[in-house]
């Protein structure tokens, strides 16, 4: 990988001498050129040219979400104002959406959902339930190896479907670097466990519709479609899905590594507590009860996922664990990433373009079947170099243009597909967090990573199909 090492050597030494600015505006222009040009082409198909427009933004929106040149939430932002424009003003075509159309996607149920999860994560940390946690799974999974390794996957992946998987690697990858450092990094067992936690994060997040972007994305466009999902209707297929890749996975680890001279003396880690007000953390454990069991319940009380989403914003501030400052500091990005990969699913859609593409690729010489799997392939192998919430942004709107019940099912098929993108360290957050640590190298990430790129889409195409049966 000599050109590669080469390449991202020249480019930190070209931002060291401050001239970032240059290469990004270079990049985006560069973006802008390419799309044009791509975009001429399209053009000569005379499709019209509302739908050249749309087809102008996605394929600048998926260059820059490549390359970067400006952040994700960035070109959320950007293709909002650029349909705005477009559709709800004179000044390209005649005026013939209503600017709600588009920025009603600020305030859409995902939204709210996805607001109240980051209110829980970040209460969960503020009160370092991952200590708590830590101790937890020890004490039910005992010292054994193998055993404490599926513990830490499991409470991994069941706190990534209340918290975001980013939160979620870095309280566990906190809570086992004593143990980590007590191994020694050349230890398998090391290697496992900081393989197997952003991995758990990531998958687990399959299991509920705040768990992973790419599934409130899903849900999002299967809700413009007049099809809403419960939270419990989501955990019917997403649960066993996360659950069952996670134990895969874990199998799969415990064949690779050999952990029979691995010893674990946990009475040798630091005993060190932080100070938490007992009452913050009961207030945590509370709320988190009545959140989760609101949603759950959503078909018996009636009351929307949206609404429920303020239970913890109301409770967690009332009760001080969440103050002002720990606000300012969630993701408000990844609302704004989410908010424009709805409108440019809504504008893929109103203009047509959406149904081009599906027309021509139920033209091709498979059956409707093969076409699902080429989605479910196509996300994992496009977020593995890409952001997923991006990958989803662009794929669920054209998988839910498909006919009858594969239309409900694609967009669930590559929510799925896209959370089991763990090739490279860059592939997520979790990787990201998991690599920063210095204790990995980028080769400890490949055969889990491909290991997750042949059986997701297999497992995704599965559990859908099957879920697709009963809920239709």
């Amino acid at each position: 990988m000599p050109d590669s090492d080469s390449r991202y050597a020249a480019i930190k030494w070209y931002r060291r001498l401050r001239l970032n600015w240059i290469f990004n505006t270079s990049t985006f222009l560069g973006n802008v050129v390419i799309a044009l040009i791509v975009t001429s082409f399209f053009s000569q198909l005379d499709y019209g040219t509302e739908v050249n427009y749309v087809f102008l933004i996605t394929v600048l929106a998926i260059g820059l979400w490549v390359t970067e040149a400006i952040p994700p939430f960035a070109v959320g932002i950007f293709i909002i104002a650029m349909m705005l424009i477009g559709f709800s003003t004179d000044y390209v075509f005649e005026k013939s959406a209503s600017p709600e159309l588009f920025l009603d996607t600020w305030t859409s149920n995902v939204i709210w959902l996805l607001l109240g999860g980051f209110f829980l994560a970040e209460g969960m940390s503020m009160v370092e339930l991952d200590r708590q946690l830590f101790r937890f799974t020890v004490k039910k999974f005992g010292s054994k190896p193998e055993r404490l390794l599926l513990g830490f996957m499991m409470m991994t992946a069941l706190a990534s479907m209340v918290m975001s998987n980013t939160a979620t690697t870095a309280m566990m990858i906190s809570s086992i670097i004593p143990l980590v450092h007590l191994l020694g990094k050349s230890s398998p067992y090391s290697k496992a466990l900081l393989t197997a936690i952003p991995a758990a994060a990531s998958v687990g997040g399959i299991g509920t519709i705040i768990g992973s972007t790419p599934n409130a994305i899903a849900v999002g466009a299967l809700q413009e479609k007049g099809i809403s999902l419960t939270f419990i209707e989501w955990m019917a297929v997403g649960f066993p899905t996360g659950l069952f890749l996670v134990w895969l996975f874990w199998k799969y680890l415990c064949k690779r590594y050999d952990f029979s001279e691995v010893v674990l003396d946990l009475e040798r880690l630091p005993k060190k507590e932080g100070k938490v007000e007992p009452a913050k953390r009961y207030a945590v454990i509370f709320t988190l009860l009545i959140t989760v069991g609101m949603w759950l319940t959503e078909p018996f009380h009636g009351i929307p996922v949206a609404a429920t989403s303020a239970i913890p914003i109301v409770l967690l501030t009332m009760t001080q664990v969440i103050h002002a400052d720990q606000v300012r500091t969630l993701p408000w990005d990844t609302l704004m990433l989410v908010a424009g990969g709805l409108a440019l699913g809504i504008g893929l859609v109103d203009v047509g373009l959406a149904d081009i593409v599906m027309t021509k690729v139920n033209d091709l010489p498979i059956h409707v079947i093969g076409v699902t799997m080429v989605f479910c392939v196509i996300a994992v192998l496009v977020s593995n170099v890409m952001s997923n919430t991006a990958a989803a942004s662009i794929l669920v709107p054209l998988g839910a243009s498909l006919p009858g019940s594969y239309g409900i099912a694609v967009p669930v098929m590559v929510a799925i597909s896209c959370s089991c993108a763990l090739l490279l360290p860059v592939s997520t957050p979790s990787n990201a967090i998991s690599y920063s640590t210095g204790l990995l190298d980028q080769k400890d990430f490949r055969q889990g990573g491909l290991f997750f790129i042949v059986l997701g889409p297999i497992l995704a195409f599965l559990t859908v199909m099957v879920w697709v049966l009963f809920y239709i």
